[in-house]
């Protein structure tokens, strides 16, 4: 079951004056739809913010809101309305996108609690050794070596058997590595969900770390796929 939430901010229905909290798309009290709620996407379904959460539950709710917010629903309604339907519906879209997956859900969740994550914060540039994980600096620097190799072969109209052998064992390396660290996220989850101040900021720390390492061999795969694609 999905855990809603017990404190929010109260503010007054537009159309009944009866106060609900800000979170809801409709009025406990009229039923009238409300303006785009502020606060987060775990809000929108009422949801108390954490990572392990029902997605059988949170699949339904977004199957339910989404019918009530169709746009057939409020063909004569007045302006307002119509409008607070399209918004509601676009927000509702994001939220659930962002709260199935549960990379986006664990990359979201830490956003809002303060953690920078992001190409904007460890850099763009894949070739840059300074951002090569440790362990597989050398493998990298090898893997570069060969895309371009092949991207050269590629454009000479080659055809280089060994090299895409080896490219095609390198993204089954990646691909497993990808897998590694989502389980190694999954296990953090519960070390957030429980609470604890010192063992939140520890998971925080770590599921940072485990986020830029899955995009930098997310990237890696991609140009492995495309290389090969080509």
């Amino acid at each position: 079951m999905l855990k809603v939430l017990d404190s929010a901010v109260p503010v007054a229905c537009w159309s009944c004056s009866v106060a609900h909290n800000d979170a809801t798309l409709f009025c406990p009290h009229c039923s009238k739809i409300q303006p785009p709620p502020g606060g987060d996407y775990f809000s929108v379904f009422g949801i108390v913010p954490r990572l392990d959460i029902d997605l059988g539950e949170l699949e339904h709710e977004f199957h339910k809101l989404s019918r009530k917010l169709h746009p057939d629903r409020f063909a004569r309604a007045k302006e307002n309305e119509k409008q607070w339907s399209l918004a509601d519906t676009a927000l509702l879209n994001d939220a659930y996108r962002t709260l199935k997956d549960p990379i986006h859900r664990t990359a979201y969740l830490l956003k809002l609690n303060g953690a920078e994550i992001g190409e904007e914060h460890s850099g763009k540039d894949r070739k840059d050794p300074s951002r090569v994980p440790a362990d597989l600096l050398e493998e990298v620097f090898d893997l570069n070596m060969q895309l371009e190799e092949m991207r050269m072969a590629r454009k000479m109209g080659e055809a280089d058997l060994e090299l895409q052998t080896s490219l095609e064992k390198a993204k089954r390396k990646f691909d497993g590595l990808l897998d590694d660290v989502d389980q190694d996220l999954r296990a953090q989850w519960q070390a957030w969900d429980a609470g604890d101040t010192a063992k939140r900021a520890a998971a925080q720390k770590t599921m940072v770390s485990l986020l830029d390492r899955r995009r930098y061999l997310s990237n890696l795969v991609r140009d492995v796929t495309e290389t090969l694609g080509a």
